[in-house]
């Protein structure tokens, strides 16, 4: 039986597949999101972006924020993030990948513009880059911050289950990565694995089954 380590508690989905396919599994978060308080915003603009689950709840959870945004297009990065926005009554226009992917898609699809980006003080800066590149308006404002909570983790395990690169760094701080296979949700968790280790493999695409399959086709090497 392969022991694994997932950095985060999963989805009920997920942790059963894996279950009945005969892993044994411990689920560590190492992480922890706290919502920055008194975030000063009056206004925000006609596009609004979320990379984000977490975004998404701490935005909803803020009733001035929840006001701002209802009834605007929202842009959002994950089938998750979209769930839990249209699940609250919100319109999601584009569901991308990655943050990359949802730049470009706007660069090219709404030049005109501009737009609100409710995000992390820790976050990839792809999307504000492609954008800004574009001459389109993008405003960042930061409603939460990713704070390391390291563990050791106890025993071998054969593969570790990464989700973000916060949970990498946190993850990092107190284990090591010697003689496991690492198993990355998307690519930006994978550069972030990377800097640790060789031995990783990415979902083809950032969702659950993917991940799943990525870790059963290579236990089945």
């Amino acid at each position: 039986m392969k022991r694994l380590l997932a950095t985060k508690i999963l989805s009920k989905n997920l942790k059963d597949r894996l279950l009945m396919h005969s892993f044994s599994l411990v689920e560590q978060s190492f992480i922890q999101i706290s919502p920055i308080q008194n975030i000063a915003i009056e206004s925000v603009h006609d596009g609004i972006i979320f990379s984000s689950k977490n975004a998404v709840s701490i935005a909803l959870a803020n009733p001035k924020i929840k006001a701002l945004i209802d009834q605007k297009s929202i842009f959002c990065v994950g089938k998750k993030t979209a769930m839990l926005l249209e699940q609250n009554g919100q319109k999601v226009v584009k569901i991308a990948q990655n943050s990359a992917e949802l730049g470009d898609f706007i660069a090219k699809n709404n030049k005109k513009e501009s737009f609100s980006f409710f995000c992390g003080k820790s976050r990839v800066v792809d999307l504000e880059q492609i954008l800004s590149f574009n001459n389109i308006p993008i405003e960042p404002i930061e409603i939460y911050e990713t704070l390391p909570q390291p563990h050791k983790a106890k025993g071998h395990f054969d593969g570790i289950i990464f989700f973000s690169p916060s949970g990498v760094k946190g993850y990092a701080i107190k284990n090591t990565f010697e003689n496991t296979q690492c198993f990355c949700l998307g690519s930006t968790t994978a550069k972030a694995v990377q800097e640790f280790t060789s031995n990783f493999c990415v979902a083809k695409s950032p969702d659950a089954t993917q991940l799943f399959i990525s870790i059963k086709k290579h236990f089945n090497q």
